[in-house]
Parts: structure tokens; C-alpha cells; sequence
């Protein structure tokens, strides 16, 4: 317990020299400020474009997602910024849970599905990465999958390879089982994910799908859009040809067919935004067509606006039914997640 509350509070306390030494955003009428915990170069074309389109210039502050809530709070009313974005729901929920967005009402960004965006207008979903198994086609057979559930089965002990439970793709993970099925169960599957552990939790996502491709391991639970990336940036080692895609959950009764779990990057504007309408503008722009191409092209990342398109590379992996678990549920759920698997000995 003490190590899950010293993560939480080291996440949400410290103040970085990299924050303090942050220059301050432009207040330009014909500006926004967005502060983003998004770290990816091919954004940079969303915000051209949305400058070619609207004539309003996006200012970028970028860094990780609690050091922005911690900026944003410091800051108070007199903040210059204008949108807060996140690439977990864990830090939505919690900037949300902090009062830091204010309510929009429109009409262009109800086309994002109920269940990915704040029933209040305080956040949105713009892109979704599914967390799957990833597998050795060598050494495990698709039928042998089923369901995040099945991953405690003794057959797999040695054969699983995770990452830290400090990443807060795991930790909304679990956040997502809680709402689902309790606490019980789910701190029950976690030891359950810790015994098959091939090795200690180490490594990125794509770290894992790396080992899973060189046989060192058989499963691998990962983000979509991380081995996405790694097929469009290695087109010469055929990694498709090694490591299988499934998606959990997909078929049977109740929630054994609830559908594969999804994480989301997702924005709000702030409550003091000094610049609402224009901030308005940037978030409906993230909803068009075309946004939902960049962002599904530029990061592998599936669009959140139904009838927008995958990459081709992404649409390889197959169709699947995502878990409609409300996003704002797996945020609100994330310090019960942490605690959770402390508990489990998921390091």
C-alpha cells in the first residue's frame, strides 16, 4: 500500500525543474494553448492543418500528464491555457475529478460515442488504442485465446510477458475490470497475471512485442498502436509474419463477450481557458474527417468517430467489438487500480 501511495503522490506533488523552467504560452487572441501529454511528431500536422483551416494558432506545452494538472492547478484563474489533452484515460479522469474542465455543449463533438466522451462535455475522446494479446505464431495457436481472463489459466505460467504496473495502460486496464466485475475478482486475476509471468514486469509495449517476435515469450499484453508503429517503421522484417493479434473478450455470454478493452487520448477545455470559443473550435476540428484520418494515419491509432477509418496497417489486425465500459468510470477508478495490483505483487 505504501508503495501504490507514494506512486500516486509522486505523480501528482513533485515539481519537476522541467516544469519550472517551462516559458509561458502565448496570450495572442488568435491563439490557443494547448497543454498536452501527447508526445507524438506526427501532431504537429493536426495543428497546421486546424491553423490552415481556422486561422488560429496552436501553442504547445507539452509534458507528462500529471505535471500539466499539477501546472494547470499552480496556475488558478490566472492560466494561460486553454485545452488540457491526455493520452490515458487515468489522467482525464483525474484532471476531470479535480474540477479542471469546464462544460461544452456541441452539437460537432456529440459524434464521439456516449461511452468516450464526459456526459457532462468536460472531456472527449479522440483516438482509441485497443490493449490485446500479442503472440507468438510459432509457439500459441489463436484458438487457444480467449479472454483477458483465460491469461491466469495454469497453461500459460512462464509464457506471459507484462510491463510495470507504473504504466497507466495496465493500470486503466484493470481500472476498466473493476468496473466490471469488483475488486474481488479483479485483484484475484491479477495475482493470477503475476504467476504466469514469464519475467519480472520490464520494458515499453513495444519492448514486449520485440521479445514475443524473438521468441523469448509467448504472449505479451500491448497496445495496437505500438506494433502498428513498429511494422510501418521496420516494412523490411515482416513482423506480421511472426506475431499474431488477438482480441480478447469477443465472444460467449455476459462479460466474457464484453469486447477487448480500449484506452483513449482525450481532451477538455480548461475551466479559466482565456480562450473558450477558439479552444471550442480546435476540439470540434480533432472530430472532423479529417483530424480522424491524421490522427489514425500519424500514430496508428484507431479513430473514435464512427465511420472514420483505421490505418491499413491497423485494419490488418481485424475488426473486433470494443468493451463499452464509460471511460469516466475506468478514470475514476484508477488509485483503487494502483492500490489493487501493490497488492497483487504486480511490480
Amino acid at each position: 500500500m505504501r508503495i501504490a501511495r507514494a506512486r500516486i503522490l509522486f505523480g501528482l506533488l513533485a515539481v519537476s525543474a522541467t516544469a519550472l523552467a517551462w516559458p509561458a504560452p502565448s496570450r495572442a487572441a488568435e491563439t490557443i494553448n494547448l497543454y498536452t501529454a501527447r508526445h507524438y511528431d506526427s501532431d504537429q500536422q493536426l495543428y497546421n492543418a486546424f491553423t490552415k483551416k481556422s486561422g488560429i494558432k496552436v501553442d504547445v506545452v507539452q509534458a507528462g500528464g500529471n505535471e500539466l494538472i499539477q501546472r494547470v492547478e499552480r496556475e488558478g484563474k490566472n492560466s494561460p491555457a486553454d485545452i488540457l489533452m491526455a493520452a490515458d484515460a487515468a489522467v482525464i479522469g483525474r484532471a476531470d475529478q479535480r474540477n479542471l474542465f469546464q462544460s461544452i455543449d456541441s452539437d460537432a463533438l456529440k459524434v464521439i460515442p456516449p461511452n468516450l466522451r464526459s456526459p457532462e462535455g468536460h472531456w472527449f475522446a479522440f483516438t482509441m488504442r485497443a490493449r490485446v494479446v500479442m503472440y507468438n505464431k510459432a509457439k500459441v495457436k489463436p484458438e487457444e485465446l480467449s479472454t483477458y481472463e483465460n491469461l491466469t489459466d495454469p497453461k500459460w505460467k512462464g509464457r506471459l510477458l507484462v510491463n510495470s504496473s507504473s504504466v497507466s495502460y495496465n493500470q486503466s486496464l484493470v481500472a476498466a475490470m473493476i468496473a466490471r466485475v469488483g475488486v474481488e475478482k479483479t485483484e484475484d486475476w491479477a495475482r493470477g497475471i503475476v504467476a504466469n509471468m514469464a519475467r519480472p514486469p520490464k520494458g515499453a509495449d513495444t519492448d514486449l512485442i520485440k521479445s514475443v517476435y524473438a521468441g523469448e515469450a509467448d504472449l505479451a499484453l500491448a497496445n495496437t498502436y505500438y506494433l502498428g508503429n513498429l511494422i510501418r517503421d521496420n516494412p523490411k522484417e515482416k513482423v506480421l509474419d511472426k506475431v499474431g493479434v488477438f482480441f480478447p473478450n469477443q465472444t460467449g455470454e455476459g462479460l466474457d463477450g464484453r469486447g477487448a478493452h480500449v484506452n483513449i487520448s482525450g481532451a477538455g477545455v480548461l475551466r479559466y481557458a482565456p480562450h473558450r470559443d477558439a479552444a471550442i473550435k480546435f476540439l470540434e476540428f480533432l472530430a472532423t474527417p479529417e483530424a480522424q484520418k491524421d490522427f489514425a494515419e500519424g500514430n496508428s491509432e484507431y479513430p473514435t468517430v464512427p465511420g472514420a477509418q483505421a490505418s491499413t496497417i491497423v485494419s490488418s489486425f481485424g475488426a473486433f467489438k470494443a468493451d463499452q465500459v464509460n471511460i469516466g468510470e475506468v478514470g475514476k477508478n484508477n488509485l483503487a487500480a494502483v492500490q489493487l495490483m501493490d497488492r497483487a505483487g504486480w511490480q
